[in-house]
This record gives structure tokens, C-alpha cells and sequence, in this order.
């Protein structure tokens, strides 16, 4: 029996997309296993952290050889004799961590903030609320007892115990060592982390530690981690570091990019970071990377003082936190998410200064999700995980994408000395942390002379959208007389983007949903309005969105509906023209034409549903992925890792051993069209089953051999399709689930026969077609040619 031509067209397209696969997974693999290895980035000087700890976890001076290089300057004059009065410098004094602020959500504080006499620099900024928990992090949390470093010793020394973290309740003291969790040795603090990291939230673990040379044992209740809005990350400098710019003569030079053109590695390869152009400073200033004097600490205030010797000048910075009125503890939208920050510089000596600060902005915002975020900005396109934003003159703020700051070697200048400032900070996905200039009253003219969008971290190949960034204040320089000084107070907000919650800050504009904000922002309103009165659940709040939907639009789907069925019926009598004709496009499409009219059927009436949902499928998928209360919302509870955010792939398992295993790791390392991530996600399979079935249900028979092609083509385009759209969020893929359903349930639940209004009965069979001899026009096309003979 020989094959039919259908059949043969068939296997054709069957190898043809076989083949084309195979070939991008195979030049793919081919890629990535013959890569030139990546180079190593050469390390810059250990300027800001990495000299504070040279034994076991304990503090101590920089080891001779480790300063910090000073920064190349144009031609200067000799340095100005030191003050008498402040010649000789204080001795090094014992790094020293402090908490302000606290972690329990009773508390009438909404944030817990870990500051380091190091710089006088924030470590890290947690959010307290149980609503804004870490979604990468599932083990039981502690709290943060010491800084992140990879030394060993006899144990972990408990440098910091915040208020209200599990350390406190459990009874450990500053001057603690920890020796073990529940039997397991820890010998630093990765080791600690390491512990922790099988342990889950509410679990009861034993803490071993020695106090005072005793051993001793405390049992901690572990929480789920907290989320932190900045964080360390690795050898990066920390938040809002703070130098002098420039005294008198002396100053920081600007950058030469010609200087590093040198440094800068092939395109595609990582940039190796500048030989100390972020944390330079002048000779005998040493702001960034010395212990400043504590000169006062309580739960929500912290007060550093630095002397320095060389110019007879003073510096303090002020950490206030602010504190949740009474009665107002329910309020999710207080404005309590912020640090003040006040920084003063005082003339101590006895001659006139000029001077100017350097502030640094937030460092180390998180990127969870990497392998599957995308953010929103206002223009096209996507934009990084920590871009900054600056906003001059109270308008609507720039942004500085993370792409373009990673590729620039020394930032972006964004400022103008004649601008105000408004605001200044970085932006993630779903929290922002940002600068707030706050003039008292009297205070006039414009502080800054400039502003940069500055990289603090090294590029990653492929993830440059995650490049740790800041911002750079640089003030105006100011004559101070002996005696005199200045002060510059900030607001430092570090929350979630709630819009409610911006607005009170000035920020409002900075949450961006695209083109299609008109659909987003009311699609988040209903999706909130279900969750908080009638489902308390946003998966069942998404359900009762498409149910929402697919109901008022109802009357177009049924038309949809009866309008396939109805070409089923005309299927015989189109594939009888298409015989008649087949060597005629333009008869044929007359034909077609003339048939449709005589039935009162309009071929694109089905794609108006299709076109009237886009809109609603681009707001509901940007919602996904601006609004912060759709983070972290589970579909069946908090317990439960699949599919517990709903702004994220729902996650079954992990995966990523098996691809490893068979030496395809790249599959899932974010890199690629056709990446598919570390983790199975069952959801977006479901959906293009259902797009499948719903293709099979709706679209009439082909009639002819290349129709069939065309629905085969359309069949495995899908499961393509399916392939790019793996790590789509788990929010968007129960929408279209819901969405499918209902459709299907639409096509069952339809009359079996409907009549055609107007036509009163079917329509009798055509008549048989006569022959078409040579030289005659077809039916249809006769009347018009008679015209244009009449023209002629």
C-alpha cells in the first residue's frame, strides 16, 4: 500500500521540525562545551571590609600592606600643616556592630537595620512585616549574629543580636561563641549558615555556645527569613559610605575612562572592576574603610563620630529610625519605612576649609528570581534588577537602566549643579531604597554638585541585569571657618513599592507598568478587592478574575463558537469550490466570498475575543510583575513550596542535578532563548495542553492539503511556544488555565444546532457547477469585466 501524499507531507514536517530542534540543541550544547573559559577579574584593592576581620571573626587593624591605595591627582600643593590642636591620631579602634529597630512586627518599628562602626555603613535593612519575607530562602532563620565572612575559628562569635530575632528570644548575648545547632559543629559564620540551612521555619533547634568560658545550650524557635532591602554582597562596599570629595586644594580626581580603556575586557567577557575608583579617598582621610567612634546607641538611634587629624576636621553621622504611633500599628501604609540619616562635618582646627562630601547610596538590593524576573520601566524594553533612579526638580524620575550602568566603567552623570535634587536611590522589582534630601528650614540652594549612577559590583556574563549598582552624591563645596560646620539631613526609605505607601514619600512615580498601565491598574484593584473581601486567597482571586472576564465577554465568544461550527457545516461545500477552482486563486477567493456572504458568516469574527483579551493578558502579566502583594502569595499556603508565589514559575521540583548530570547545566543557568531554569514547572505544560485541546475543539477540519499542514505547523509551534514560556509566573499561567476551561466548557454546554437568524432554514444544496469552457470569465467576475469592456 502505498503512503498518500497527506501522509508523506505530514512525515516531511514531522522531520523538518525534528531536525531544526535538534540542530539548536545541538550547536547550543556545542557552545557552551567548547567556551574559552571565562577569565578571572582581576580583584581590586580590599578597600571598605575585607581588612576588618584577618583573625577567626575577631577584629583587628588592617594588615600592613592592605591600606588602600590612594587615587592618582593632578599637580598639588605641598599638604597644610596639621591642627595642633588634633595632631596626634587616635588609635584604631575595635570594629563594633549595632541594631536599631527590631525584627519583631509587634514592635512599634517596621524595620530592623544592622549598622557597622566599619564606615559607619548599614549592613542590612530587614522588613519586619510577615507579609515581605525572603521567597529564595526556605530555611529557619536565627538572625544575622555576625557580618558575612568566610573565616574559621573555634566557633561563631555573636557580634550583633537583633531585637526580636530568634537570637534574642533564645537568650544569646554579644560575646557569645556558637558551637554547634542541634549537634552540628560551626566553626564561623558561613559554617553557622550552613547549619541553618536544612533546618525550616518553626522548627525548635539547640543552640551550643560558650559564654564566659562555659559551655552552654539555649533552644531557638526559627522564623522564616525576613526580607532585606539591602544586604553585603560579597566584597562590594556597603550602604551609604561616606568621604571627603575634596578639602581646599586636594580633591578626588575625576576619572579617566581613557585610564581604564586598558582594563576593560573583550565584549561578551566581564569587566574587570577599576583599580580603587569606588572607594578612593584622599591622604589621611580614611572614612570608608575606619572605625568611627560610637558615640551613642539605643533601639532607634545610632551616632558616629570620626577626627581627622591631617585637616582638623570633624565627621558624625546620625542613623535615626523612625517609630509607629500608637493606634497606628495596623496601618499597613504608615510612614515608617525609612532611616533618617544626618551627616555633619565640623572645622575643629584653626584654619579655614573648603570642603566637600562624597555619600554613597544603597548597595546590595535583592534580585531573587533572577532566572525568571523581568522588571517594568517606563520606556521599552527590560530593564535590570537594581536600576537607579533620580528625580531633579520634582519631576518624573529617570531611569538609569542596570544594563547601561554595567557597561559604563565609572557611572552616569545625571545631575547638573543648577538642579535640585529630589530624590536619588536604587530600584528593584518589588522594594526600592532611596536617598531623600530634607532641607531645614533656612537652608536654600542647591547641595549637590553632581550626581552618578555608579557600579559597585563585578558584571557576570549574561546577567548584567543583576550587576550590584549605587548612586554617588558629591556636594557642593563650602568655606568653613573654625568653629563653623555643615549638616544635611536625608530620609533613607527602604520598603516595599506599595503605591499608597510611595505616594507619602514623594515616590509614587516610580512604580511603572508599561503602555498598558490603563488595564494593569485596574486589574490589580479587582484582583485586590476579591482577595481581601471574597476569596482571601489570590489564586482563587485570579479564578474569579477570568470568570469576571470570560462572562462579559460571553455574547463574543458564543458568536465565536457558533462561528466555527457553522465553517464545520460549509466544509463540504468549500472544499467543492476549492476543487472547482483550484487553478483560480482570484475565482476562488470570489467564490469563498460569495459563500460566506450567502451564510451570513464573517471569518475574522473569531479573532475579535483573541484581540479583546491581549490587552487583558499584557495587564494581568504586568501586574504579576510590579505588584509586591502578588509576590510571595501562595496557591494552597506558605508551607507549601510549589507554587507558593504566584508572581514566580510555580516550582515542582528541582531539576537542576539532572541537567548537570548529563552535562547540560546550562539548561538551566538563566543563560539562552530555550533556558529553562532549575526547577520543573508542571503549570505552563497544563496550559499548552489546554491551548492544544481548545485549538483541536475550535478550529474547523482542513480542507485541503495545505490547511492540514498549516493546523500541524500551528500544533507544534505551540509546543515551541511552550518551551520559551516555561518560567512564565504561575499567576498568569492559572489565568489562562481558568481561561481554557471556561472555553471549553462554553463549546460543550452550546445547542447542538443552532438556526442562523434571518435565514429561516438551511440553505439548499448549490447547484451543480457548469463546465467553464475557454475564454469565459467565472461566475462572479463576469458583470465586472463586462463594464471594463464597456470602458474600453
Amino acid at each position: 500500500m502505498q503512503p498518500r501524499p497527506n501522509d508523506r507531507m505530514l512525515e516531511r514536517t514531522l522531520l523538518f521540525v525534528a531536525l531544526s530542534i535538534g540542530i539548536l540543541l545541538l550547536h547550543s550544547y556545542v557552545t557552551a562545551k567548547f567556551r574559552p573559559p571565562k577569565p578571572v577579574a582581576a580583584k581590586p584593592p580590599l578597600q571598605d571590609r575585607a581588612e576588618a576581620k584577618p583573625d577567626a571573626d575577631k577584629p583587628a587593624k588592617p594588615a600592613e600592606g592592605e591600606a588602600e591605595k590612594a587615587p592618582e591627582k593632578e599637580q598639588q600643593p605641598p599638604a597644610a600643616e596639621a591642627e595642633p590642636a588634633v595632631a596626634e591620631a587616635a588609635p584604631e579602634l575595635p570594629e563594633k556592630l549595632i541594631s536599631i529597630g527590631s525584627a519583631d512586627p509587634a514592635s512599634p518599628y517596621r524595620l530592623l537595620v544592622t549598622l557597622t562602626s566599619r564606615g559607619a555603613a548599614v549592613v542590612r535593612t530587614e522588613l519586619n512585616s510577615p507579609r515581605y519575607r525572603d521567597v529564595d530562602d526556605r530555611s529557619g532563620y536565627l538572625g544575622h549574629v555576625a557580618f558575612d565572612t568566610g573565616l574559621r575559628g573555634e566557633g561563631c562569635p555573636v557580634e550583633v543580636v537583633g531585637k526580636g530575632t530568634p537570637a534574642e528570644e533564645a537568650g544569646l548575648h554579644v560575646g557569645d561563641l556558637i558551637t554547634s545547632v542541634d549537634g552540628r559543629g560551626v566553626t564561623g559564620y558561613r559554617s553557622l549558615i550552613k547549619a541553618l540551612a536544612p533546618t525550616r521555619p518553626g522548627q525548635t533547634v539547640a543552640i551550643g555556645y560558650v559564654r564566659e568560658g562555659k559551655q552552654q545550650t539555649a533552644d531557638a524557635v526559627l522564623r522564616r527569613p525576613p526580607m532585606a532591602v539591602t544586604r553585603p554582597e560579597g566584597d562590594d562596599p556597603l550602604s551609604f559610605l561616606l568621604t571627603l570629595h575634596q578639602v581646599d586644594q586636594e580633591k578626588l580626581a575625576d576619572l579617566d575612562k581613557s585610564r581604564f580603556a586598558s582594563i576593560r575586557a573583550d565584549k561578551g567577557q566581564p569587566i574587570v572592576p577599576r583599580d580603587g575608583a569606588i572607594g578612593a579617598e584622599l591622604d589621611g582621610v580614611a572614612l570608608r574603610q575606619s572605625n568611627w567612634e560610637v558615640v551613642s546607641s539605643t533601639i532607634e538611634e545610632a551616632v558616629f563620630r570620626r577626627v581627622l587629624p591631617r585637616f582638623g576636621l570633624e565627621a558624625i553621622k546620625t542613623y535615626r529610625l523612625v517609630k509607629v504611633e500608637p493606634g497606628a500599628a495596623d496601618q499597613a501604609d504608615y510612614r515608617a519605612y525609612h532611616l533618617e540619616l544626618e551627616v555633619s562635618l565640623r572645622n575643629i582646627g584653626q584654619s579655614e576649609r573648603q570642603i566637600a562630601y562624597q555619600l554613597d547610596g544603597p548597595t546590595g538590593l535583592p534580585v531573587e528570581g533572577a532566572w525568571y524576573a523581568n522588571k517594568v520601566g517606563p520606556g521599552w524594553g527590560l530593564y535590570g534588577l537594581r536600576d537607579v533612579l533620580i528625580s531633579q526638580n520634582a519631576k518624573t524620575p529617570n531611569v538609569i537602566r542596570c544594563t547601561k550602568i554595567a557597561e559604563d566603567d565609572w557611572g552616569v552623570e545625571i545631575k547638573n549643579e543648577e538642579d535640585e535634587l529630589t530624590y536619588i536611590g536604587v530600584d528593584a522589582q518589588y522594594f526600592s531604597s532611596v536617598l531623600i534630601p530634607k532641607k531645614l528650614p533656612g537652608q536654600t540652594g542647591s547641595w549637590f554638585s553632581r550626581a552618578h549612577a555608579i557600579r559597585v559590583g563585578d558584571v557576570k556574563k549574561d546577567l548584567a541585569k543583576t550587576t550590584n549598582t549605587s548612586c554617588r552624591l558629591v556636594s557642593v563645596p563650602r568655606t568653613l571657618k573654625p568653629g563653623e560646620g555643615i549638616s544635611h539631613a536625608y530620609e533613607i526609605f527602604a520598603g516595599p513599592k506599595r503605591p499608597p505607601l510611595l505616594r507619602q514619600y514623594g515616590l509614587g512615580e516610580s512604580v511603572f507598568y508599561g503602555w498598558f498601565w490603563w488595564v494593569a491598574i485596574p486589574m490589580q484593584h479587582i484582583l485586590h478587592f476579591f482577595e481581601g473581601y471574597i476569596a482571601f486567597n489570590y489564586g482563587l482571586a485570579i479564578i474569579l478574575l477570568t470568570v469576571l472576564v470570560r462572562s462579559s465577554m460571553f455574547p463574543l465568544s458564543k458568536k465565536q463558537a457558533l462561528g466555527a461550527r457553522k465553517m464545520q457545516e460549509l466544509q463540504p461545500e468549500i472544499k467543492k469550490i476549492s476543487e472547482k477552482y483550484k487553478k483560480d486563486p482570484e475565482a476562488l477567493r470570489h467564490a469563498q466570498q460569495e459563500l460566506f456572504r450567502k451564510h451570513n458568516y464573517n471569518p475574522l469574527s473569531g479573532c475579535l475575543p483573541v484581540f479583546l483579551q491581549l490587552p487583558i493578558f499584557i495587564g494581568l502579566y504586568r501586574a504579576l510583575m510590579v505588584d509586591v502583594e502578588l509576590r510571595g502569595a501562595a496557591l494552597l499556603g506558605p508551607s507549601i513550596r510549589w507554587c507558593s508565589n504566584l508572581a514566580a514559575p510555580d516550582m515542582l521540583f528541582d531539576w537542576s542535578g539532572f541537567w548537570a548530570s548529563i552535562g547540560w547545566g546550562w539548561f538551566n543557568s538563566g543563560q539562552g532563548m530555550l533556558s529553562l531554569g532549575p526547577y520543573f514547572n508542571i503549570l505552563p505544560l497544563v496550559t499548552i495542553a489546554l491551548f492544544i485541546v481548545q485549538q483541536k475543539m475550535f478550529m474547523p477540519p482542513p480542507a485541503d492539503d495545505q490547511a492540514k499542514i498549516q493546523q500541524n505547523m500551528m500544533s507544534f509551534m505551540m509546543i515551541f511556544m511552550g518551551l520559551i514560556f516555561f518560567k512564565v509566573a504561575s499567576g498568569l499561567c492559572i489565568y489562562f488555565i481558568a481561561s481554557s476551561l471556561w472555553g471549553v466548557a462554553e463549546r460543550k454546554l452550546l445547542p447542538k444546532h443552532e438556526k442562523d437568524q434571518g435565514a429561516g432554514q438551511a440553505s439548499p444544496p448549490s447547484a451543480p457547477a457548469l463546465p467553464r469552457r475557454e475564454g469565459f470569465p467565472p461566475p462572479g467576475l463576469s458583470g465586472k469585466r463586462k463594464k471594463n469592456r464597456g470602458r474600453r
